[in-house]
């Protein structure tokens, strides 16, 4: 029986934990964070909730607009290591930084894609490539299946 709880404990832990981190501007003038938010929206950054009336669009500042844009291409390149540097202008950070009504991703399950630009603060997907829309599902069988064998060996042998 301490098995079993064990080997809960053990599927538990890897299932439920997480270790998010998102990319966010650092300080800057307007100038260079609205460049970066310009590259970001136009190199596969998904800037539509920074529309109008996209639930991102407040605040409505250059930062805050920034902030989201790096974010989305921080994700969809997986999380890749110098995916959220910009030429010194990002970082990466632990704290969620979601306001009210605007969800900032945490992973790419939004799909891996490639844009063109319509305008600065907008992108218009292409052929989306690599899609990841599983949202981690692969990953979490895995996990459940790995230790559910475990555990039937552990009674099997023990």
């Amino acid at each position: 029986m301490a098995l079993f709880a064990v080997a809960a404990v053990l599927l538990l832990f890897f299932t439920s934990s997480s270790s998010a981190t998102w990319c966010v501007c650092k300080e800057g003038s307007d100038t260079i964070l609205q460049k970066t938010l310009d590259y970001a929206c136009g190199a596969g950054a998904d800037c539509n909730p920074l529309h109008q009336n996209g639930p991102c669009f407040q605040p409505n500042t250059v930062r805050a607009h920034c902030n989201y844009a790096v974010n989305s291409y921080f994700q969809r390149k997986g999380q890749a290591q110098g995916s959220c540097d910009f030429a010194g202008t990002a970082t990466v950070t632990a704290s969620d930084p979601s306001s009210a009504g605007c969800s900032y991703p945490a992973s790419s399950s939004a799909g891996t894609g490639t844009s063109t630009p319509s305008s600065p603060y907008s992108s218009t997907a292409g052929g989306v490539v690599g899609d990841d829309s599983d949202g981690g599902l692969i990953n979490t069988t895995f996990f459940i299946s790995f230790f559910s064998g475990f555990v039937i060996i552990l009674f099997w042998c023990c």
